[in-house]
């Protein structure tokens, strides 16, 4: 847990039960010289809001690039800290999802088929022997009378005749 979140937990302890501030701190786990202690750092407010800008005008850059965006503008800062800004933010850089290629366009169910050989359905099937050697077969059939119109073994490496049918 980060110290400021300890502080408002110490904080919230000694509000809710009015306890006392070294009791608090001890419940949090929170030491007393840091409670007491007043932060030196800098008003960022100003920075933020530039960095907050520039990712919203420009969402594909990360923070290293919005750093040379803000040190081109005059901002004296080091780019750990635009880092620490930026993701304080929540600016994180979203990894880019690619789109998938549509082949077709989905225009709605086809027609249902009148008569024979008006629609076929070509399909692979694939298996295997009892000696363990792979075997495909292309099957085509008519869909209105759902006749196998052709099953022909496709071309492989261990059956020469499917590659050439007319050697068959």
């Amino acid at each position: 847990m980060r110290p400021a979140r300890r502080r408002e937990l110490a904080r919230w302890f000694q509000g809710t039960f009015r306890i006392s501030c070294a009791r608090a701190c001890r419940l949090a786990h929170f030491s007393r010289a840091a409670w007491y202690r007043r932060s030196r750092a800098r008003d960022q407010s100003a920075l933020r809001l530039r960095i907050r800008e520039l990712a919203h005008a420009r969402p594909r850059f990360g923070h290293l690039r919005i750093w040379v965006l803000l040190r081109r503008e005059g901002w004296v800062v080091n780019r750990k800290r635009v880092r620490r800004l930026y993701r304080l933010d929540g600016l994180q850089l979203r990894m880019r999802v690619r789109r998938r290629k549509h082949i077709a366009l989905h225009r709605g169910p086809a027609p249902m088929p009148t008569g024979p050989t008006e629609r076929w359905s070509m399909d692979f099937v694939h298996d295997a022997l009892a000696d363990g050697r792979p075997f495909r077969i292309l099957t085509v059939v008519d869909q209105a009378s759902w006749k196998r119109a052709s099953t022909t073994p496709w071309p492989s490496a261990w059956c020469p005749s499917a590659a050439d049918p007319e050697q068959a």
